[in-house]
């Protein structure tokens, strides 16, 4: 994936901001990311890649990065206001993340803390996010078929969609859920028990995560096309 490059040519694409929130650079997470990547560039887009743990972004707040209420052009942090122009600059932002708990991983959820705030990206008349596009990708490591799919979801689209992007004046806000992302099959039985499959192997393999591989492209298609709409 294409990293970071403050020089490039930004008069004649649109950018696209990625945001990768995985500890391994050969994860599942990291793969998928790439494979958006990879679209986004064909549909002219230029990625500026943000890998939260490369950049070792700090996910703690600061004091220097907490709110002042009667100040909205308060100067952050310089990580921060880095952050803050990165976020500026794209025309859409696409976070690819692994789901922890029904929730994002700490790290993505203190970017959002840190940067997306007071000042920035909510508290004026016209919010600087307006107008911007947001898609995420969470990968799950629940069964495809598991009924905890569909709360995940909601539980994912009220946070993300609802009490983030709509609060900071999103033009449009997508959660791209992608459950089985484990090699061994993971449910709950009636009890509350854990149960696991054994790893898949060979075509079958191949064959799920093929599939899983189009959803994926699957979202970013759908994120691609409401582009493609009239206002």
């Amino acid at each position: 994936m294409q990293q970071h490059n403050p020089t490039a040519d930004t008069a004649t694409a649109r950018t696209a901001l990625v945001v990768v929130a995985h500890p391994r650079p050969d994860s599942l997470t990291a793969h998928i990311a790439g494979l958006a990547t990879r679209r986004l560039t064909a549909a002219g887009y230029r990625i500026d890649l943000l890998d939260l743990h490369a950049e070792n972004f700090d996910p703690r707040m600061t004091a220097a990065d907490l709110p002042e209420w009667g100040n909205r052009e308060k100067t952050y942090s310089p990580e921060v206001e880095n952050q803050m122009r990165r976020v500026l600059a794209a025309d859409v932002i696409v976070a690819v993340f692994p789901v922890y708990w029904m929730q994002v991983p700490a790290i993505l959820k203190g970017w959002i803390d840190r940067v997306w705030n007071y000042g920035f990206a909510y508290g004026r008349s016209k919010p600087r996010l307006a107008g911007k596009r947001m898609l995420w990708l969470g990968l799950a490591g629940v069964a495809d078929d598991d009924p905890i799919v569909e709360p995940m979801q909601q539980a994912l689209s009220t946070q993300l969609d609802d009490g983030i992007a709509y609060y900071c004046g999103l033009t449009r806000s997508t959660v791209g859920l992608l459950p089985g992302a484990e090699e061994k099959r993971q449910r709950l039985d009636a009890a509350g028990n854990l149960l696991l499959d054994e790893a898949l192997t060979g075509a079958v393999r191949e064959a799920h995560y093929a599939a899983l591989e189009n959803r994926a492209l699957g979202f970013v298609e759908d994120f691609l096309a409401a582009d493609r709409v009239p206002a």
